[in-house]
Parts: C-alpha cells; sequence; structure tokens
C-alpha cells in the first residue's frame, strides 16, 4: 500500500528523548480496610437513625464517577442501612451517562463491581422521573422515580472540582442532587443556560430537591493526589448547602498537578469517563470544553492514544485534544457520547481532531503542529491518564531543570532515552517500570 501523505509529512518529525520522574504530593489516606468503620461511623448519628426505621425503604444513589474504592463505600452504606432494619436499594444516579438508558446505567455500575449480588441489594434503575418543584430561578426540578418514591435518600458520591465552571458548589452532593438523579430530563434542565449558569443552577434546584424532605444525608467522600480516598464524611441536609462547598476548598487543596507548569506537547496514554467527566480531567491537563474553567497545564498541542474498556465507547473528551489515534477512534460509540452533549449543550467534547494511525504519528504531528519550537527539543509531557500523574514521562528539554531543583516535588527517575515504537508505531516504553521505580 502506498504510503499516506499525511504519513510523508511527518515521517521526519524526530521525536525527543524523554526520561520518567516521579511527583510527590501530600498524602493523607484511609486504608481500604478502614473505609466500612469510617463510613459507619459517620451514619451512626441520632438525627441520621431517626430516619432509618426498620422496615423503611432507603435510596441510596451510586454515580458514573471513576471513584476510587466505590464499590466498598457503597456496599458499607448498604450494610449500615440494613443494620438499623431499614431496607436499602440502590439508584443510578448519572443523569444522561450510559446512553441515557436504564440497562446502560446498570452497565456502568457494573463495571464499578457494582451488581445486586455484590451490593446484596436491589438496584431499581430506570429514567422515569417525578417533578418535585421550580426553583428561584425558574427551573422545573425532577428525580428519579424510585428515589422519590422511597422513604429517604443517602446521597453517596465524591466533592471534586468540576471541569468546565467554577462555582461554591461543583462535583458532588448537589450536583447529584440535580443533574444525578434528574436522570437525562433533569440533567438537561440544569444545563439548559450553559455551563457559565450552572454555578447558579445547581444549588437552587438542589435546595428544591431537600425541600423534599426526602434526603436523610449525604456521605461524600475526597481523593488525594494519588486518587485514594482522603475523607469520608456524613451531611445532614439542612447543612449541605454550607458544608459543601467548604469541603470543595479541600478538594482543591488536595488535588495533584503537573509540576512543571507548562509545556508544547501533552500525551495522554489514556482517557475514559472512569478517569473524567470529560475523559481527561483538565484541572490537570488544561484542556478545558468551556472558556468558564482554567487551570491544568499549558501547552500548544495535545495527543490522546486510547480509551478506557470501562468507558464502554463513551469517548467524551476527545475534541479537547489536537490529535488522536485510529485505535481510540475505532472504539468510539457514538450513541453513548451524543446523550452526553446533548443534554450538557458542550459540543465541543466530542468534535473529531486529527485522527492519526499510530502512537508514533499521533505524537510528531503534534510535535509538528508547534509554532516556534524545534520538535528535537520540544518540552514534552507524558501521563498515563489524569487520574495518576505521581509517576509521569518528560522529555530532555526539562531534564536539566528537574536534576537542578527547579520543580519542587518533581524528581528523575532516569536518564533520558529514545522511546521505544513496535514496526506499526505502537507506543512500547512504559511509564512504569515496576512497583517499585
Amino acid at each position: 500500500m502506498a504510503e499516506s501523505m499525511v504519513s510523508k509529512l511527518l515521517a521526519d518529525v524526530p521525536v525527543p528523548r524523554m526520561f520518567r520522574a516521579r511527583q510527590d504530593f501530600p498524602r493523607t489516606a484511609i486504608p481500604p480496610e478502614r473505609i466500612r468503620d469510617e463510613v459507619f461511623r459517620e451514619l451512626d448519628r441520632p438525627e441520621i437513625n431517626a430516619r432509618l426505621l426498620p422496615g423503611k425503604r432507603i435510596a441510596i444513589t451510586a454515580g458514573s464517577r471513576g471513584i476510587r474504592n466505590v464499590a466498598q463505600i457503597t456496599k458499607a452504606v448498604v450494610d449500615y442501612v440494613r443494620s438499623r432494619g431499614a431496607e436499602p436499594f440502590l439508584v443510578p444516579a448519572m443523569g444522561s451517562h450510559g446512553g441515557a438508558t436504564a440497562e446502560g446505567q446498570r452497565e456502568v455500575l457494573a463495571s464499578y463491581g457494582i451488581t445486586e449480588g455484590s451490593m446484596g441489594c436491589k438496584i431499581l434503575a430506570s429514567m422515569d422521573t417525578v417533578r418535585v418543584g421550580t426553583s428561584s430561578r425558574g427551573k422545573a426540578v425532577y428525580m428519579d422515580r424510585y428515589a422519590y418514591e422511597s422513604d429517604g435518600i443517602i446521597v453517596s458520591c465524591r466533592i471534586k472540582p468540576h471541569n468546565a465552571f467554577r462555582g461554591p458548589v461543583e462535583s458532588g452532593v448537589c450536583k447529584m442532587l440535580t443533574v444525578g438523579l434528574g436522570k437525562q430530563q433533569g440533567a438537561s434542565i440544569v444545563h439548559s443556560d450553559g455551563m457559565n449558569h450552572m454555578a447558579e443552577n445547581i444549588p437552587t434546584m438542589a435546595e428544591v430537591v431537600l425541600s423534599t424532605g426526602r434526603v436523610i444525608a449525604a456521605i461524600p467522600c475526597l481523593e488525594n493526589a494519588y486518587d485514594e480516598t482522603m475523607k469520608i464524611e456524613s451531611i445532614l441536609p439542612e447543612d449541605i448547602l454550607r458544608r459543601e462547598p467548604e469541603l470543595l476548598k479541600e478538594a482543591f487543596r488536595n488535588m495533584p498537578s503537573l509540576l512543571v507548569g507548562e509545556g508544547d506537547v501533552l500525551v495522554v496514554d489514556e482517557i475514559g469517563k472512569n478517569y473524567s467527566g470529560s475523559g481527561v480531567d483538565p484541572n490537570i491537563t488544561g484542556t478545558f470544553s468551556t472558556p468558564y474553567a482554567s487551570g491544568g497545564i499549558r501547552v500548544q498541542h495535545s495527543a490522546f492514544l486510547d480509551l478506557s474498556e470501562e468507558s464502554h465507547g463513551n469517548g467524551l473528551g476527545v475534541g479537547l485534544c489536537t490529535a488522536i489515534t485510529s485505535r481510540l477512534y475505532n472504539k468510539l460509540d457514538f450513541e453513548k457520547m451524543y446523550p452526553n452533549c446533548i443534554t450538557s449543550r458542550v459540543v465541543k467534547s466530542i468534535q473529531i481532531p486529527f485522527v492519526l494511525p499510530t502512537d508514533k504519528e499521533a505524537l510528531q504531528l503534534c510535535l509538528r503542529m508547534c509554532v516556534g519550537v524545534d520538535p528535537a527539543f520540544a518540552r514534552v509531557v507524558r501521563i498515563p491518564n489524569s487520574l495518576h500523574v505521581d509517576r509521569i514521562m518528560l522529555s530532555e528539554a526539562y531534564y536539566q531543570d528537574v536534576l537542578a531543583g527547579r520543580y519542587p516535588g518533581l524528581s528523575a527517575l532516569d536518564e533520558p532515552a529514545e522511546l521505544e515504537f513496535d514496526p506499526e508505531g505502537t507506543l512500547l516504553t512504559p511509564i512504569h517500570v515496576h512497583a517499585g521505580s
């Protein structure tokens, strides 16, 4: 087969030598074996127990984000509710995720180890909702029918910065109440004014949900920079709107980052919904889908090489980079992707960038497209995904500065060397050499 013109244009683009590096961050964490005890301790409050009466049917939310230890946390909540004599069941609270179908949302939960068998209770999945009121901004507020018809709701979730807007509450309890439990219909209304008004719609619509009296408690978790459970805290419904902003600030303080701050090219080995709602967390990668949030590393171009199995074809976020590989493109399921964007009204996340046949050409394209940079000396940052960035690779242009201690918390693990590709152009050099590296 004749070589394509694109391959010819990229064939001579040099790939800079790279070295492995370690990033060190503060590391407070709850050992996995203590999670059950932490959940029980947090829920064992008189104000909560008063509503966990024998025989009462209690809905427990389970979301679509890749939360560390999510199956353990969820099972602990289920077990605590049952220990009080109440009847727990799980409700998928994930808006339009899972292709906006009940079966798709069950599939997402199963990929996290959350099934009726593993949890020991029913999972009642439906896209049916009940209108529960109107917000102060005139927005209709909806709730999952099964949750609404329960005797009480416990909101299990994670609090963290959002990937497309800023506000006193972002991803967390209030978003779970309005977007997650709102299913596709409610999520669409929350997003109806655009991402620049999410910070107003979410809390005002959450107020309506809380006014129904059905929420017994929230039990959010926070994670540290190593994707480990750092904190689990129960919140009474009357305290949610006060406490969540405080926990969001704590989540911001414990986020990881790419310590070099800026570069020319970013390479992400794998994207996926299990890493971030937008495939990669732009708070790390700088690849935001809207102008209403900012942060992360600053680079000219980025390449995404693969899509995680846990995403089930939902490659939301492909539009946030310069180039993807054919391998990633061939895994995309647009029926899973499009409902997200139709609901959120954010188009950029699904726009298709350059599609290159190999890892090597995707990287070479990004190097070739950089302005004012000699590709051989480009500043390249490579990460496995946006959730695990304690071990990364950096190009030789950073090496002397890292050795000189210019970036506190960043250290070199080896010397610059050529990246290895197989004859088909697949990147073979691992970021992690072995567990102790």
